[in-house]
């Protein structure tokens, strides 16, 4: 009920159209009445009193009120459809806000696969409760009790019998709600996981190939394919027993009735007119019923739904996403005080970690995988929060900034270069909104990306491709650092971020990145030995610690950890560290 209560609060953003759409069910319900009426009025007045003048008139208020219920219901089901829709924008606009709100930890946990199956198949499903199971249900209510009205006034003792059948009706069917309810629950998680396996699939396409697991791939597809048709298949045998019980006890009280009627007719207590009347009428008594199946169906699916979309929605926010301070300027001073984190609670991942950056300093983090040194990074981006101790910028620790004023801060290029299924145009404005192309081709120019634009066919608005599919690995680097450029933050994050890039381009790039890197804070990781060496400080880490740290010179002549790091990579690649 509290789930139901939460979902109608929606329609009063359009009450207007809401209260219409009801007030065209209601008519219609009451238009119902016209044709026993009219059935009643041939028999016992037209026929049995010979009345054949009464025949047309009577025949053409009939055929007009079909009309016009007909012409209701149109008008009814468009408002419906445009209701719907207005409904399902609003909340799939609401959990998709809600999403970029979550904190990153929440991704982590949750597969791309099952939130998409979310926001694209449990909001629709959440609406049809309004359009199909409220609507139509209060209608159909309203429609029962108007031709149970009708009944009784012509005779009460035969309408008792006409709805003999309903109590075992209402036992069967509330039954058989409470039972489908976690059997459709179990349906929606396994349509979950088998999109989550789809997009995973889809997404590593490339890998599948690969590694020629295509078999392999299509038997966990098979698997969670079968599963959903095996959960839905619980639903579908219960309802293959449970509707045809219902029909069964709903049409044998038409013989009930008939019998009885006839029965009375018999005996001179009601007219024939009554009992064909309710012949009828008893079409429109049950036809609600008769709707029960689908709109039982209809309002255990959206409840379920609807509490799959709720439980994101209802997600803490991450915390000072917008709230917290929000300095006129940064000047770059970062420090790390004790820091220790755990992605899992387990083992840190950065252990009681302390390092400092003086404003326009580019601090290189260098280290083994698994060092830490992308933690590093996620911590200054608060995309998590150390476990213990505290970072600081400019003196205010990070705990007490808005997170969006802080990110505003920052340039970011990840070892993933992520470009968005947009014009080159359009990912590159990410970083300002309100640059010229001039700036973007000055950007472009500087990151050594403008050739290679220019060659495309549609310059700045070619389209990327999914996830930058029509750009090689260094060509989508190079515009992640174009983009980072054009932001031209005073705090720099560079995650190798010229890994992709050979010589020459590396050299170009570097160029670029130290012109970038004048008069701001820069934290940079990277293997190679020309991108850290210039550094002013260099922290190497291992397992989460910080072990030694200083300049290049300073720590060659440590002979220690880096020493062993640089003789690795240059053993590795001989010629790109000379």
């Amino acid at each position: 009920m509290v789930t139901l209560i939460r979902i109608l609060r929606h329609t009063f953003r359009f009450p207007l159209q809401s209260a219409l759409s009801l007030l065209m069910a209601l008519s219609c319900a009451s238009l119902v009445l016209v044709l026993p009426s009219i059935t009643m009025e041939f028999i016992d007045v037209i026929i049995v009193k010979k009345r054949p003048d009464l025949i047309i008139p009577t025949a053409l208020i009939g055929i007009s009120a079909i009309l016009l219920r007909q012409a209701i219901f149109t008008l009814r089901t468009y408002y419906n459809n445009s209701l719907e829709l207005k409904l399902t924008h609003l909340i799939r606009l609401e959990l998709y806000d809600k999403l970029q709100r979550l904190p990153v930890k929440w991704f982590d946990s949750n597969s791309s696969g099952e939130v998409m199956s979310r926001v694209a198949n449990d909001v629709p499903a959440t609406n049809r409760i309004i359009i199909e199971g409220v609507d139509q249900a209060i209608a159909a209510l309203f429609q029962f009790l108007i031709v149970v009205g009708y009944m009784f006034w012509h005779s009460w003792q035969l309408t008792l019998v006409t709805l003999v059948p309903l109590p075992f009706i209402a036992i069967l069917t509330t039954w058989w709600s409470r039972r489908s309810e976690p059997l459709w629950r179990e349906s929606a998680e396994a349509n979950s996981a088998l999109n989550a396996i789809l997009h995973d699939n889809l997404a590593g396409i490339r890998q599948i190939k690969a590694y020629t697991v295509e078999p392999q791939a299509l038997e966990s597809f098979d698997k969670a394919s079968r599963k959903v048709g095996e959960k839905t298949m619980s639903v579908m045998r219960g309802q293959a027993l449970v509707w045809p019980a219902v029909s069964f006890i709903a049409e044998s009280g038409i013989i009930l009735m008939v019998a009885f009627g006839a029965w009375s007719a018999l005996h001179g207590q009601i007219q024939p007119g009554v009992v064909v009347s309710f012949l009828v009428a008893w079409g429109f008594l049950f036809d609600p019923i008769s709707r029960i199946n689908n709109l039982s169906q209809t309002f255990t699916r959206g409840i379920v739904s609807a509490e799959r979309v709720f439980a994101i929605i209802d997600t803490p926010d991450e915390a000072n996403l917008t709230d917290g301070l929000k300095p006129l300027a940064l000047s770059g001073h970062v420090q790390f005080k004790n820091v220790s984190f755990s992605y899992s609670g387990d083992s840190p991942t950065i252990n009681d970690l302390t390092l400092e950056a003086m404003p326009g300093q580019t601090i290189a983090l260098v280290g083994a995988t698994g060092a830490g040194k992308s933690t590093v990074l996620n911590l200054l981006t608060r995309f998590y929060e150390p476990t213990h101790g505290n970072i600081f910028v400019d003196g205010v620790s990070l705990a007490e900034l808005s997170k969006e004023w802080l990110r505003d801060q920052l340039g970011y290029v990840t070892q993933e270069s992520f470009l968005f299924n947009t014009s080159l145009r359009e990912n590159l404005l990410l970083a300002k909104a309100s640059a010229e192309d001039d700036e973007i081709w000055a950007a472009l120019e500087a990151a050594n990306a403008a050739d290679f634009v220019r060659a495309t066919q549609d310059g700045l608005n070619t389209l990327a491709g999914e996830r930058g599919s029509r750009f090689s690995g260094g060509e989508r680097q190079r515009l992640s650092i174009a983009r980072a450029l054009l932001k031209n933050p005073p705090l720099l994050l560079l995650d190798e971020a010229t890994s992709a890039l050979d010589n020459h381009t590396e050299y170009l790039v570097q160029q670029a990145l130290e012109n970038l890197r004048s008069d701001r804070t820069c934290f940079v990781i990277a293997h190679r030995l020309s991108t850290v060496q210039k550094a002013d400080r260099i922290c190497v880490l291992h397992h989460g610690k910080l072990i030694e740290q200083g300049t290049h010179l300073e720590l060659l002549a440590l002979k220690g950890t880096y020493v062993k790091l640089c003789e690795a990579t240059f053993a590795n690649n001989p010629r790109r560290n000379t």
